[in-house]
């Protein structure tokens, strides 16, 4: 499988989070990739547990209102990049970046006090990936405007 170029930073859709054109932030130091999320708690259904999440907006300045239901979830404890152990939510979910969609898995995380919503970590980036540090929006410029 061919690798293709990424730059540190991008702009992707992320559908199943009613996210698009949100930036993201390549991160070869985390292993899995988070987003942003301003509430998330355990719904009771018929059919078993969800977990309900609302995602911050791609301008970051309040929740969407909408709220999305994950019957594929759990808690895992994550360490920080400041060292300090977290039990985060993952959920799965499709990024676009080069007009391909890829299925991960994405930590919630409180992002708000960081300059991207949503970071891109190793399990996506290893086999699909090389990361040039000096470029940007290598898949957002080969969007047609």
């Amino acid at each position: 499988m061919e690798q293709i170029l990424i730059g540190r930073k991008d702009r992707a859709d992320l559908p199943d989070f009613g996210l698009t054109d949100v930036i993201v932030k390549i991160d070869s130091g985390a292993y899995t990739s988070s987003v942003d999320y301003s509430s998330a708690k355990i719904v009771e259904k018929e059919d078993g547990k969800y977990l309900e999440v609302s995602f911050m907006n791609t301008d970051r300045k309040e929740h969407t209102d909408e709220l999305f239901l994950f019957k594929d979830f759990k808690c895992k404890k994550v360490k920080s990049s400041t060292g300090h152990s977290q039990v985060r939510y993952i959920i799965p979910g499709r990024i676009v970046l080069f007009g391909k969609e890829y299925l991960t898995v994405f930590s919630l995380s409180k992002r708000s006090a960081m300059k991207t919503p949503v970071l891109i970590g190793r399990k996506l980036l290893n086999k699909n990936f090389i990361i040039d540090t000096r470029k940007v929006n290598l898949s957002n410029n080969l969007k047609v405007k």
